[in-house]
């Protein structure tokens, strides 16, 4: 995956509960432009998802360093092993009461197409039984960010458009997460 995977696993986790999905390490950056990331869900009530994501190489570098100190604050687990197709990854991560154990399998070349892989078993939290979710991230190159569109700009379901360099304020929702 790219250096915004935990920028968008926290966005999913909160709207989903996947924020276990958390990676720390440098990993390949991903082609400049815009990037359509379609993300399946099961285990969960959420349908699938598409979002379209303009980036460049700053803003990917730019999305890890504001995500680093939430991981290594929430994740006591981040283990990531470079593999012959990818990368694996495993972790575990406490948000507000909640505890998320997470297996990553990540593929792709990272300049026209890749997948990541996700199961994640959850426990603690309002309902208080364990919850399994798989989920499952496509993302392929689309190509030059539109005329309206800068680095960072995700567009969601729906039309909503907000900015990852905005993402810092969504530490706030977050309980047991320090400033």
């Amino acid at each position: 995956m790219t250096r915004h995977r935990l920028v968008l696993a926290l966005c999913c986790g909160l709207l989903g509960g996947t924020a276990g999905v958390a990676f720390a390490l440098d990993l390949p950056v991903r082609k400049a432009g815009l990037w359509e990331l379609k993300m399946i869900r099961s285990g969960g009530q959420l349908p699938e998802m598409t979002m379209q994501h303009c980036t460049d190489e700053t803003t990917d570098k730019d999305m890890n360093n504001m995500a680093s100190p939430l991981a290594q604050q929430a994740c006591s687990k981040q283990d990531i092993q470079k593999t012959a197709t990818g990368y694996v990854s495993d972790s575990v991560c406490s948000f507000g009461g909640m505890s998320t154990t997470s297996h990553a399998e990540i593929t792709g070349d990272f300049n026209s197409a890749y997948t990541v892989k996700t199961t994640s078993k959850v426990q603690g939290g309002a309902g208080a039984a364990a919850k399994d979710t798989a989920m499952t991230i496509e993302a392929k190159w689309l190509g030059a960010c539109k005329a309206d569109q800068k680095p960072g700009d995700i567009v969601m379901p729906g039309g909503m458009k907000m900015n990852v360099k905005d993402m810092n304020k969504l530490k706030n929702l977050i309980p047991g997460v320090k400033q």
